[in-house]
């Protein structure tokens, strides 16, 4: 029974990455559009072709994608599961673009949640190829 109890604890913690991360996710989206806006000269200096944050809605929900695929463990191999993690996060980019609704100088825009799903899509594109599954796997 005891064993039991440890397999389940450890099936929770492997979804900590995804809740610490989608906590990123909802901390970035309560920043006005000031603030947003003073953090692009930062990022443009590490990246000089970026002219705004649209990118950063792939990069975030590929890294969500990861973190959830991590979570699910051996069970994301399975096509709906991946289908699963693509909706999950395209849910919690509808669920980010309405509480950017509430924060000053921020507006919600349906081409967010498109590239959410763009980035979480990809990721589990990419981790379907054999030899980065294995090595994916081989890390948890």
């Amino acid at each position: 029974m005891k064993q039991s109890n440890t397999i389940k604890l450890s099936s929770v913690l492997r979804f900590i990455p995804a809740a610490v991360w989608m906590a990123v996710i909802y901390s970035l989206s309560s920043q006005t559009g000031d603030e947003v806006s003073t953090l692009l000269p930062f990022f443009q200096r590490f990246f000089p072709a970026m002219t705004s944050f649209d990118w950063g809605h792939y990069v975030s929900y590929f890294i969500l994608a990861a973190a959830l695929d991590f979570g699910l463990g051996r069970k994301a191999d399975k096509l709906g599961w991946k289908i699963g993690i693509v909706l999950i996060c395209g849910l919690y980019g509808v669920t980010d673009e309405y509480h950017q609704s509430f924060v000053g100088g921020r507006m919600t825009d349906w081409h967010d949640i498109r590239n959410d799903m763009i980035g979480s899509a990809v990721w589990t594109a990419f981790i379907a190829i054999p030899p980065l599954r294995r090595k994916w796997r081989k890390l948890g």
